[in-house]
């Protein structure tokens, strides 16, 4: 039977069974994609030129949203149904053939078969995509997707997949370079360029949507890999660009910006000095001068000027980076900050090696910062405080997404409601270390 790169969903539907269904699941590892993903899918975090969804369905070609059943976090499903109303949301029942994919994957472009076999195909441990009938569903009984799945790979033959997942939020960082180029090549738009624009090796590693204004004096080095500038951006003068990088729609480069390879930057944001193997989500802003590297940025983050995070540590050795708690060995020699949504820096800042900041904290740290910092904290001068609140901490939410023309909706804010009580225990228990240590 021949390959398609997915499934042969076509083949799927017409030779197996007339209804297939595409489910893209949740699975018990998203929690350690945290602060990341404590505020959205794992399908929506960032890595290339696109997100792990937009890649998972280049995966099943010719499948539409609507085909689609998203299965989430139960606090995250409103939130999930406003941003992606094309889609179902944890509505998925198990009636009917289906073909599953895990929210986490990350879709390079391998040929994956399944070729109407019943299979169950495993990563790194878990599920990474998964093909069952109709008539096993039933026999290996309902509950959850996850519940599901296990008795799956109790019924069911295993392989390994061709695929990667991704397990940690440096696996992001890590990968992103190589997807930078291989959606460049997934795009086909090359050689766009426009006078007095200086490019240092081929041009046709490089395209420049029409609608995008390169002010003078900037250079753009594609010798290691692809740049990519989306529609209605703007790079100021006296800027640096090497690929691979990506630049999203309607961001603004600054002025004596330093964009070194490996770098995501999605739409609306605003970023200067110095950045470098990092993504930032989108709609974020680091305006002025400082150093951001091997990092992910969330959403709705400002960094304060001279905001500088480290990303190696002075011995050369691995880096940890706390997760849930605990530490955790990354196995990597560079690895820089990870940066939940609403976060802000004060000028002068410094983030430490493999440093998690949590959602909506507020940090001035001129000395360096801790490695940790828990969601909706306030971390001065090396204490911790539960600074002016929830309810502030929204008003100024609302306020910077109100620049920008976005509108904090009412499921956003039962979703931060939620997840402020989730996490009080925690914070809770930093700010009174905090205390007892300051006296």
């Amino acid at each position: 039977m021949p390959k398609n790169r997915f499934i042969c969903y076509e083949m799927l539907r017409g030779v197996v069974t007339a209804v297939v269904k595409v489910c893209i699941f949740e699975d018990e590892k998203v929690t350690d994609l945290h602060p990341l993903t404590m505020t959205r899918a794992a399908f929506e975090l960032r890595i290339g030129m696109s997100s792990l969804l937009d890649k998972i369905m280049r995966m099943l070609r010719g499948v539409k949203p609507s085909e689609v059943y998203l299965e989430v976090r139960d606090y995250l499903a409103p939130v999930v149904k406003v941003r992606f109303p094309e889609y179902k949301v944890n509505e998925y029942k198990p009636v009917d053939d289906t073909v599953f994919v895990n929210a986490r994957l990350l879709y390079a472009g391998e040929e994956v078969e399944l070729a109407c076999e019943e299979v169950v195909a495993v990563k790194d441990g878990y599920v990474a995509y998964a093909y069952a009938r109709r008539s096993t569903l039933e026999k290996v009984g309902g509950g959850s997707v996850t519940d599901v799945l296990t008795r799956l790979r109790e019924e069911l033959s295993s392989k390994e997949a061709e695929t990667r997942l991704i397990n940690w939020p440096w696996d992001l960082v890590k990968h992103n370079a190589e997807m930078i180029r291989r959606e460049f090549e997934w795009r086909g738009k090359r050689g766009v360029v426009p006078e007095k624009v200086e490019v240092v090796g081929e041009k046709d590693l490089v395209y420049i949507d029409p609608s995008v204004k390169v002010y003078p004096y900037v250079v753009i080095d594609a010798e290691e890999g692809p740049v990519y500038i989306d529609a209605g951006a703007k790079v100021f003068p006296f800027t640096y660009i090497q690929g691979p990088t990506y630049i999203g729609e309607k961001t603004y480069i600054m002025p004596c910006a330093r964009i070194r390879e490996g770098c995501s930057i999605g739409p609306v944001c605003r970023v200067g000095g110095e950045v470098e193997e990092s993504i930032i989500h989108g709609y974020s802003n680091k305006y002025h001068d400082g150093f951001l590297g091997h990092a992910y940025v969330g959403q709705w983050v400002n960094l304060g000027a001279i905001t500088t995070n480290s990303d190696l540590k002075n011995d050369y050795s691995e880096v940890q980076v706390f997760i849930n708690g605990k530490p955790i060995n990354t196995g990597e020699l560079k690895v820089g900050a990870f940066i939940g949504d609403h976060v802000k820096t004060s000028i002068g800042t410094y983030l430490n090696t493999g440093a998690v900041v949590g959602i909506m904290a507020n940090v001035l740290a001129p000395d360096i910062s801790p490695k940790y910092i828990p969601p909706f904290t306030w971390y001065i001068k090396g204490v911790f405080s539960r600074g002016y609140g929830l309810r502030r901490a929204l008003r100024t939410a609302e306020t910077m997404m109100s620049r920008r023309g976005v509108k904090l909706t009412e499921e956003e804010r039962r979703m931060y409601e939620y997840l402020y009580e989730v996490t009080r225990k925690e914070r809770e228990e930093y700010i009174r270390r905090s205390r007892r240590k300051k006296a």
